[in-house]
């Protein structure tokens, strides 16, 4: 799975030794990897709009009224491949498995509106391809210290004391376990003395639908010798990110690959900006990818052994969202 991209990850880490900033984009799959020097972005149609680095020009308000219309699967359509997912965590194959859905969308805004007025952390449009609005962070750099934020868990924030039911609700709670131990395994490979900061952390989401909270923790190590400067090896050794896969990784992904029954493709990769001396990367979640004239919105979440199929269901539907206000 990983071979056909050893040279291409050998190419980031000769770029980061040698301390040329540059900005990579890798799919679920790993199958697919691209890396992008400073002036190769604006030509190859890439627009990015990260905390760190932007090549965004500043828009007017929008003038027009937003349509936004979704069509998501029916219950029954969901119900099909998560099972499979529960069936496979009751066996003991998995005990976390993120399980994703693509929902056909109608809207009047193009990829480029979508991109210039939506507000997250993390934005790209990729050439008329797909675009993606994530809050999620994938693994910072800074100064040979690597972190991690995973986010698991989101709730309507309009319900009354939502922060409260999110911070003590079993399932989520659970989840929200599994993914920080999971992560913390996997920063472990590249990374020595890593430890939890920050445990269960609630942020706020804004978004035109509605807002949602949602729950993060913090992880931090010190990047281990043979890694210090190396961005492709650690992605390499990281990826596929694991908050939106599940666990154990190889079985997981298996079970993930016969339910779903879509190709994620670029959608839940990470990408990333490294300036020559640190990296900012995030999980491309929140994302809108256009197949012909028709436009979808690739959503999902975690299942755990405690997860109710119409709460799941719910949720996949809660994130079909545009965060522009």
């Amino acid at each position: 799975m990983f071979s056909a991209n050893h040279q291409k990850f050998i190419e980031m880490d000769e770029l980061s030794q040698q301390k040329v900033p540059f900005f990579f984009i890798i799919d679920f799959l790993v199958d697919q990897v691209e890396i992008f020097t400073e002036n190769e972005i604006e030509k190859e149609g890439l627009l990015i709009d990260f905390q760190c680095f932007s090549n965004a020009k500043k828009q007017d308000a929008l003038q027009k009224k937003i349509e936004w219309k979704s069509f998501p699967e029916s219950l029954e359509s969901f119900k099909k491949g998560f099972d499979h997912v529960q069936k496979n965590i009751h066996q003991g194959n998995s005990y976390l498995t993120n399980y994703t859905r693509k929902t056909k969308i109608e809207t009047n805004l193009n990829l480029r509106e979508i991109f210039h007025h939506s507000q997250a952390k993390y934005k790209v449009l990729y050439k008329d391809f797909f675009v993606f609005f994530s809050p999620e962070t994938f693994v910072k750099i800074l100064d040979d210290k690597i972190q991690t934020y995973p986010m698991k868990g989101t709730i309507d924030a309009s319900l009354e004391n939502a922060a409260e039911i999110l911070k003590n609700d079993k399932k989520e709670k659970a989840e929200h376990y599994t993914v920080v131990d999971l992560l913390r395994n996997d920063l472990s490979m590249v990374a020595d003395d890593v430890k939890v900061d920050k445990f269960q952390h609630i942020d706020f989401l804004k978004t035109k639908q509605k807002d949602l909270y949602a729950m993060s923790s913090e992880i931090s190590g010190n990047l281990k010798p043979e890694f210090k400067g190396k961005i492709g090896s650690i992605m390499q050794k990281l990826l596929p990110a694991g908050s939106i896969l599940g666990a154990p990784k190889p079985k997981t992904l298996e079970i993930i690959l016969e339910a779903e029954g879509f190709e994620r493709g670029f959608y839940t990769g990470v990408c990333g900006w490294f300036d020559g001396k640190d990296l900012d990367s995030c999980v491309m979640i929140r994302f809108i990818e256009k197949e012909g004239d028709q436009l979808y919105f690739k959503s999902g979440g975690g299942i755990t052994h405690m997860s109710k199929l119409e709460d799941e269901y719910q949720e996949m539907k809660n994130k079909i969202y545009v965060p522009i206000h």
